[in-house]
């Protein structure tokens, strides 16, 4: 029940999705980006929430956090690809001096965040928000492509093509939308989404860790043990966010979404991920990954 609500099947096959073989790195930062697209869906939910009694403005901080969080971790990611002879120019870019005007853009057409630049709800966040983007990028020798400013010019990661923007915010509903009324509804569906996007990165990081202990590239292994820890943050920031939705509507969805969907069901709906289960025994498991 939990993945049919989550709609993790559609998900998860976005994830696995290989559309740049020769990139190293597509396979985390992949479910990364989608994870940060789909928190802008839900910066746009909490700016758009009728209910008088919803701490707006608390709830804008949280999430405008954890979207700087986000964009930090992603820039260490691509820092370390650049920095690895193996990996460096694999990402896919569009070189905004190229007479190619089908990939010479500057920003992304698809992703929220650029409109929600515009909105005069979110303007000022969306705007800190891309200052963020263009800091955080300056080490690296590609930007995101989100319509951050670019000052330097350089080239910018084929956003749309890599995070397929609309194919996520097709999954912005859930199955049971037509008999759950309550606002928390998306909260929880859209806070769920960015845990198990994360949570599957987090995983292709400690395979790789694992391989590069095998290999005794001891010091690539290390960046990512660090990259593992910052992740692990993350998610507690994004589990504090259920601390922020109203007791009362979140009690009454959860009661709401224990209603069987179908005669047949036999499993009670149950906020449990098996993914972040998954993940605690492979963090387990690390130490004994030791060299001899």
């Amino acid at each position: 029940a939990y993945d049919y609500y989550l709609r993790l099947p559609q998900l998860r096959k976005l994830w696995h999705s290989t559309d740049f073989p020769n990139w190293n790195n597509e396979p985390i930062l992949k479910p990364i980006l989608q994870a940060l697209e789909i928190t802008f869906r839900f910066l746009s939910i909490v700016l758009s929430d009728p209910r008088p009694y919803s701490n707006h403005r608390e709830w804008t901080r949280r999430i405008e956090s954890l979207i700087m969080h986000q964009i930090e971790i992603i820039a260490i990611l691509c820092e370390e690809e650049e920095q690895n002879s193996d990996t460096r120019g694999t990402a896919p870019t569009a070189d905004l001096s190229s007479s190619n005007s089908s990939v010479s853009r500057s920003y992304s057409e698809a992703s929220l965040l650029p409109r929600l630049a515009t909105w005069y709800k979110s303007r000022d966040v969306a705007q800190r928000i891309l200052l963020s983007v263009e800091c955080q990028m300056r080490r690296c020798s590609y930007t995101l492509g989100l319509g951050e400013p670019n000052l330097a010019g350089k080239p910018s990661l084929l956003y749309d093509l890599v995070c397929k923007p609309n194919e996520i915010h097709a999954l912005k509903t859930t199955p049971y939308d037509e008999r759950v009324e309550n606002h928390e509804n998306h909260a929880v569906h859209a806070t769920h989404q960015i845990a198990e996007s994360w949570i599957h990165a987090s995983r292709k990081v400690l395979e790789r860790i694992a391989d590069a202990v095998l290999s005794r590239t001891f010091l690539k292994a290390a960046e990512d043990c660090y990259a593992v820890e910052r992740i692990w943050k993350l998610l507690a920031e994004v589990e504090d966010l259920h601390l922020m939705m109203d007791p009362d509507d979140f009690l009454r969805l959860k009661n709401q979404l224990s209603v069987k969907s179908c005669s047949d069901e036999t499993a009670s709906f149950c906020f449990r991920s098996k993914e972040l289960v998954e993940l605690t025994k492979m963090c387990r498991d690390l130490r004994h990954k030791v060299s001899e």
